[in-house]
């Protein structure tokens, strides 16, 4: 039977490298047998040693890598190059801290029962200050909508505080945007109370309107119904027991229907600059629960717990600086973590892990773009390297690397 080279050459491999004794024995023998001359002497050049794997397949020998001379640095490429790896460069790992909201301690010298703070609410508080003003949370629309900046600022005193209080009426359960909408609406197209009277918001056109015109100028807010009701009944008080003004204790405020403590401190602080406590709205309420700092059920809890222990500096300012936050990155729904300064220094408890890494990895590579535009600038000068250089001087440098003059 005819077979195939590569048949061959496969029953050669397999005899080479079969280990069988018995065969090896056999094959020995009749080799030896055909090696034999007349004389019964064995033939030299017949005489061969056992194949090897070695000799069946060729070895093939890998080839080195020519060796790559090494590319010598400047002086100032290698400072240059120093300075990104020290920047890029990741902070050893830092001890976890225990994070502990706000507790309760019996003092044993007075008896009394004190209110100690979150362990981390200073480090925390100060972070979200920056980023509302220089970070991710700085446009907000608290900031140019808010209930405090509704009121216009060519009346008088006593009218810009009507506005303020009006404003805070309108803004239970609606947008900043929306309550902005519904107040420039009053501004603009309420009556005036009596023919040369001028019209606009204020005490006399708000008792002279008719409550259906009043309910269709604020109908975008929530619950316009209601706050109809509200403003009208407020306005019979306002004139009755207030001389026209709003009352300038939370007592007097809280009176009023529709208003609350969350509208009562905010408007005391913002329209007499009395600050006795915090407005804290869904948003304070919810960031501060997210935080650690206590397990509340509502605003009005977390508004008894925050004044427990928060110093009175803060009172005035809380509102506007989380609202912000909440607005911006701290959203009720899709928080942006990745963007947060307290998700990527590890300060929130409830940050998302996966927002955060990738929140990471893109603020490296941003640093990492920066500090290799400043590689660019510094190669482009002679001479000694100087890292962020002025601006005008790098203009000087591009042009005169494009040719054109200084």
């Amino acid at each position: 039977m005819r077979t195939s080279k590569i048949s061959q050459e496969t029953s050669k491999l397999l005899n080479a490298t079969s280990v069988s004794p018995r065969r090896s024995t056999r094959n020995s023998i009749s080799r030896f047998a055909h090696s034999l001359n007349g004389n019964g002497h064995v033939k030299d050049e017949d005489f061969e040693e056992p194949l090897d794997i070695e000799d069946v397949i060729p070895s093939r020998k890998r080839k080195r890598p020519t060796p790559r001379t090494p590319t010598k640095l400047s002086p100032s490429k290698i400072r240059v190059k120093t300075e990104i790896e020290e920047t890029i460069a990741f902070s050893p790992a830092k001890e976890r801290k225990v994070r502990k909201p706000a507790r309760k301690f019996k003092n044993e010298e007075t008896g009394d029962i004190e209110i100690h703070p979150p362990n981390d609410w200073a480090e925390v508080y100060a972070v979200v200050k920056e980023m509302r003003t220089s970070g991710a949370a700085q446009h907000a629309a608290v900031d140019t909508m808010g209930c405090e900046r509704l009121a216009q600022e060519t009346v008088s005193p006593k009218v810009k505080r009507f506005h303020t209080l009006i404003a805070l009426m309108l803004s239970s359960q609606t947008k900043d945007t929306t309550n902005f909408q519904a107040m420039n609406r009053l501004y603009t197209e309420l009556p005036p109370y009596k023919e040369g009277a001028p019209g606009g918001l204020n005490l006399e056109n708000i008792l002279a309107v008719d409550p259906k015109l009043l309910n269709e100028l604020i109908w975008a807010v929530g619950f316009h119904n209601n706050k109809t009701k509200y403003i009208k009944a407020t306005a019979d008080i306002l004139r009755d027991q207030y001389d026209g003004d709003i009352p300038d204790t939370i007592e007097g405020l809280m009176a009023l229907p529709g208003v609350g403590p969350k509208m009562g401190y905010l408007c005391l602080s913002v329209a007499w600059g009395k600050h006795e406590g915090i407005g804290v709205d869904v948003h304070v309420h919810r960031i501060t629960n997210l935080w650690g700092w206590h397990k509340t059920k509502g605003p009005e809890e977390s508004r008894l717990a925050l004044q427990a222990w928060l110093p009175k500096e803060f009172w005035h300012e809380i509102n506007w600086v989380l609202v912000g936050l909440g607005q911006t990155v701290c959203l009720p729904v899709g928080r942006k973590c990745g963007e947060c300064e307290l998700g990527l220094r590890g300060l929130c408890k409830a940050a998302e892990r996966g927002k955060v890494t990738i929140g990471r990895k893109l603020k490296q590579e941003s640093i990492k773009d920066e500090l290799k535009t400043e590689v660019v600038k510094a190669e482009l000068t002679e001479g000694e390297v100087v890292v962020n250089a002025d601006p005008e001087k790098d203009v000087k440098i591009l042009n005169r690397v494009d040719g054109e003059t200084a």
